[in-house]
């Protein structure tokens, strides 16, 4: 079927599918891709990945090879864009109250998912290659890369869950500081193999200490630089958009210097997120705010290349049978690793628990190390290395988003990490309306009604016939107006002095239309009512945000407890 398309879409080239076109579709059928699957309940990072091999060279090959490597500048924007946001977690509060335990996990989640895959692969190799030194060689740098964790589609879940919590800052720790472990290891592995193959007479430990040495300094370096420029930029800057022009610019500055140097550009990028967020720390939460209403189509474009780039067409059964015990070393070695970390550091239950099921992904650093193996080792060992992290690469980016969420949903972490806006955006009316309404009767006194505005703080009540129909509102201005014209008369009954209703809203519009409506008139109030106009509930401004408030306290109570 792919085949008979391929042929008709070759037909097509008269159209000149330019790059913007081919963007469109990618960004457009990875947003539908990412929304179906959030219908049935997965991570919207798994509809992107998909909805990129359908379109790419598994699939449909509309994006083909070439553009793939022509937007690859594109992809380390992304990667400085989710290093940057990730630098906003590394706190010096964090490290204060779990570098002990950030540490301990770290290396053991790393290094026993390096022995395990390395043994592993070692004993499966030596049935399908006969050079012993080859399967040695491939072990070692197999298992370096499996000691590395992706962040990007790791992130992409929390954030979508709005989580906060001990597991949720132990993970993004984790995935923000394991790269550097994994560079380390990887300088160490690929020694060796070049001293299996002959590239080199001996293995020397001072090239490997120096080498990773080099690479996470520099990028260190660049990064917290930037960071402490940036952040006087962004303190003496008031607006909005320059401040995002700024901080978008320094991000691209801080990548492009990053490859020049030929340094680790999402090291650096959370160097610069961590600088900003701990240089100015009040300032840089409605900072990273404005840069995370950017990212979305970013992160969309990413993952959708991602798939497009990813071949697996052509899987042989040697490479099949070693993707699949990498698969079970690095699975198994990250699950062990983080759950002995956890437990001999004293982490708290929830990450000794689900830290396992949230270190799956891998991708660019894994591939990117993948691709430098098959440069520097241009023989069948670089070949399998390659097609084995290709497509295990496929599989954990497809099973590590769905199983992270299950682990913050199971921890108690999912939806705690909200805002006063975000609790107003997804609700109704009905969810923040008055039910307990104080009702002002039609033929009531007026010293009865003076008697409920004295009980009650409120400066609106609904005023309804004795079915509960609105009729009016009654406010403290009418009632000031009623003193002035007429004193103190029992003759005077609310239908006499009520206001006309302005407005009215319905229990299931959402909380942004209520706000539309309650601009559009200049009111502080609004009465919920049926289709034929009987009340159910009254909103008042000041009674919302309280509301609003008490949501959040209580949210923070949540995050309090399960830590």
């Amino acid at each position: 079927m792919f085949e008979q398309i391929n042929e008709a879409l070759s037909d097509v080239a008269i159209f000149d599918l330019n790059i913007l076109f081919l963007l469109g579709i990618a960004l457009f059928g990875g947003t539908l891709g990412g929304r179906l699957f959030q219908k049935i309940r997965m991570p919207q990072v798994v509809g992107y990945i998909i909805v990129g091999i359908i379109v790419g060279q598994t699939g449909f090959k509309i994006i083909d090879e070439q553009v793939v490597n022509m937007l690859q500048p594109f992809n380390y924007f992304a990667l400085g864009l989710i290093g940057f946001m990730i630098g906003n977690e590394l706190k010096r509060e964090t490290f204060r109250k779990h570098g002990k335990h950030l540490i301990t996990i770290l290396f053991f989640e790393s290094v026993v998912a390096f022995i395990l895959v390395a043994c592993l692969v070692y004993f499966v190799g030596g049935y399908f290659f006969d050079n012993t030194k080859h399967v040695i060689a491939m072990a070692l740098l197999l298992g370096a890369i499996a000691s590395a964790t992706a962040p990007a589609a790791t992130t992409d879940v929390l954030w979508e869950y709005k989580t906060r919590g001990p597991l949720t800052t132990t993970v993004l720790s984790i995935v923000a500081m394991d790269d550097g472990l994994a560079l380390f290891l990887f300088a160490i592995s690929s020694s060796i193999a070049s001293s299996l193959f002959g590239q080199t007479d001996n293995v020397n430990i001072l090239n490997i200490i120096i080498g990773p040495a080099y690479e996470i300094s520099v990028s260190i370096i660049l990064g917290i630089t930037s960071g402490l420029i940036l952040g006087e930029i962004v303190k003496k800057t008031k607006k909005d958009d320059r401040a995002l022009a700024f901080a978008i610019g320094t991000i691209l500055f801080v990548i492009g210097t990053a490859l020049a140097l030929k340094v680790d550009s999402l090291l650096a990028s959370m160097a610069l997120g961590a600088t900003i967020c701990n240089y100015i720390p009040q300032k840089s939460k409605g900072f990273f705010k404005l840069i995370e209403k950017f990212t979305p189509p970013v992160y969309v474009l990413f993952f959708v290349l991602f798939g497009a780039k990813l071949k697996l067409n052509n899987i042989t059964l040697p490479v099949g049978l070693i993707a699949i015990t990498y698969l079970i070393g690095r699975t198994g070695g990250k699950s062990v690793g983080a759950y002995f970390g956890a437990r001999i550091s004293g982490a708290a239950e929830t990450v000794r628990k689900y830290l396992p099921l949230c270190l799956f992904s891998q991708a660019g650093v894994a591939i990117g190390l993948s691709i430098l193996v098959s440069q520097r080792f241009q023989n069948d060992v670089g070949d399998v290395i390659v097609m084995v992290i290709t497509v295990t690469t496929f599989v954990v980016q497809i099973i590590g988003p769905v199983s992270t969420k299950l682990a913050v949903i199971k921890a108690g972490e999912a939806g705690l990490n909200v805002t006063e806006e975000d609790i107003f955006q997804q609700s109704k009316a009905k969810d923040l309306m008055d039910t307990k309404i104080h009702f002002i009767y039609e033929d009531m006194v007026l010293p009865q009604i003076i008697n409920i505005f004295s009980k009650y703080s409120h400066l609106y009540y609904p005023v309804v016939d004795h079915n509960k129909y609105l009729l009016g509102i009654l406010t403290i201005d009418n009632l000031k107006d009623t003193f002035i014209k007429a004193g103190l008369d029992n003759l005077l009954l609310a239908h006499d002095i009520m206001g006309p209703v302005t407005a009215v809203t319905t229990p299931e519009t959402p909380m942004p239309e209520v706000r539309q409506i309650l601009d559009n008139n200049k009111l502080d109030y609004l009465p919920v009512v049926t289709s034929d106009n009987k009340i159910e509930g009254f909103l008042e401004s000041s009674a919302v945000q309280r509301l609003i408030s008490a949501r959040i306290i209580e949210m923070q109570n949540k995050t309090d407890a399960v830590g």
